[in-house]
C-alpha cells in the first residue's frame, strides 16, 4: 500500500476509531490503531507478537483490530459493487468475451479456518474435520470481487453454501438483472449469460461447471472444460493473491465466527480498494505475479511459489448431484459454439 493510500484510509476511518484523552491516559492514535490492524492482516502474527512490537497488551489489540476491522466494513463497503443492470453486466461479459463468450463472472467458494467456536457443537465442523466459516464470491475480469458472502458455518456442504446465499435467493427470483439470453455466432439458440463455476456449485441454467471425468485430448467435453478452466482461473487467482498478501489467511484463524467473518471481509474490501488505486496498484500485484494465458496455455502467476501447505483457505467439496436435462443442454451448446468458433487447439 502507497503512503498516499494509507493516509486516504486513515481519514476516513479516523471519526470512528480515535478514542478521546482522559486525565489519566493519551489515547492511542488512529493512526497506530490502523498501522497495528494492517500488520495483523498483512502477517497474521500472533496478538502476543504484536505485543512486543506495538507495546500494547493483548486484549488492547483484539480491541483495536475488531473496532478498526467494523470500521473499514462501514467506509469501504461500496468497494464491492454487483451490477444492478443489463448494461452493466455486458461491460463485465465484453472483459471475458474472448475465453468464454456470454461469461459475466467467475464464482468460487473457500472454508476459511477458524478456532473451535464456544458452545457451537457441530454447527462449523466441516468436511475435512476442521471449524470454519465459509467465502462465497464472484469475481470480474479485472481480479475485482462483485459480490461476497462471509460467514456461513463450514458443516454446510453438498452445494448448500450456494443454495443458502443471498446470490442463490436474488438468482432464482430473476433479481440480479442479467441480460435476457442471446444467439451466440456458431448457435441458432439463445444463449443465457452465465457464472462459471467448480464442481463444488450445481449446474444451473446460468451456472456453468465442467464436465465430469476424464475426456480425450481434442474431445467436445475437453474443450469446453479447458475453456471454463481458463475463464475460472481468474477466481483462483484473486483468492491466490489474497492469501498472499494477506497472511492472515494463510492459517487458522483464532478468532469466533464473527470477528473472523470481519477479518475476512476487510481482506476482501481492502483487496478491491488496492486494485482500484492507481497509486498501490503494481504495489499490490507487481507484473509477472497474476497467471496469464499465452497460446491457449496458462503460464503460471509467481504467487503460487508461495502458498502454503497447509493453508486456512480450503476448497468447497465437489458437489454429487443429477444435473436437470436444460442445463445440461446448455452446457452441450456451448461446447459446440466453442468448436465452431474453433478457438482451441
Amino acid at each position: 500500500m502507497s503512503t498516499s493510500d494509507f493516509e486516504i484510509i486513515l481519514q476516513k476511518l479516523s471519526p470512528l476509531i480515535q478514542k478521546n484523552d482522559t486525565s489519566f491516559r493519551k489515547a492511542i492514535p488512529a493512526k497506530v490503531r490502523l498501522a497495528l490492524t494492517l500488520r495483523y492482516l498483512a502477517t497474521g502474527d500472533s496478538f502476543r507478537s504484536l505485543h512486543y512490537l506495538f507495546k500494547m497488551s493483548h486484549q488492547i489489540i483484539s480491541k483495536i483490530i475488531h473496532e478498526t476491522c467494523t470500521a473499514i466494513l462501514m467506509v469501504l463497503k461500496d468497494e464491492v459493487k454487483m451490477p444492478s443492470n443489463e448494461q452493466d453486466w455486458l461491460e463485465k461479459e465484453t472483459d471475458f468475451h474472448n475465453i468464454f463468450p456470454h461469461c459475466v463472472a467467475a464464482m468460487d467458494g473457500k472454508h476459511i479456518v477458524i478456532q473451535s467456536p464456544y458452545h457451537s457443537g457441530t454447527e462449523f465442523y466441516n468436511y475435512k474435520h476442521t471449524y470454519s466459516i465459509v467465502l462465497l464470491a464472484l469475481v470480474d475480469r479485472t481480479y475485482k470481487f462483485i459480490f461476497a458472502d462471509v460467514g456461513c458455518q463450514g458443516r454446510i456442504s453438498d452445494g448448500g453454501v450456494f443454495r443458502n446465499s443471498l446470490l442463490f435467493q436474488k438468482l432464482s427470483r430473476g433479481a440480479l438483472n442479467l441480460p435476457a439470453p442471446f444467439t451466440l455466432s456458431g448457435c441458432d439458440n439463445a444463449m443465457p449469460y452465465v457464472f462459471v463455476a467448480d464442481n463444488a456449485f450445481p449446474l444451473q441454467t446460468n451456472i456453468m461447471k465442467p464436465y465430469p471425468g476424464e475426456h480425450p485430448e481434442g474431445s467436445l467435453k475437453r474443450n469446453f472444460n479447458r475453456k471454463l478452466s481458463q475463464a475460472r482461473i481468474i477466481v483462483e487467482n484473486v483468492f491466490g493473491v489474497m492469501s498472499s498478501i494477506f497472511r492472515v489467511l494463510r492459517k487458522p484463524i483464532p478468532l469466533q465466527p464473527d470477528r473472523a467473518s470481519n477479518i475476512v471481509m476487510s481482506c476482501v474490501l481492502l483487496h478491491n480498494f488496492l486494485r482500484n488505486s492507481k497509486t498501490s496498484h503494481n504495489l499490490y500485484i507487481p507484473p509477472g505475479f497474476l497467471d496469464r494465458i499465452e497460446n491457449d496455455e496458462v503460464i503460471p502467476g509467481t504467487w503460487r511459489n508461495e502458498q502454503p501447505v497447509d493453508s486456512a483457505l480450503r476448497s468447497l467439496p465437489a458437489v454429487a448431484s443429477r444435473n436437470a436435462s436444460t442445463p445440461s443442454n446448455i452446457r452441450d451448446k456451448f461446447a459446440q459454439v466453442f468448436v465452431s468458433h474453433n478457438t482451441l487447439n
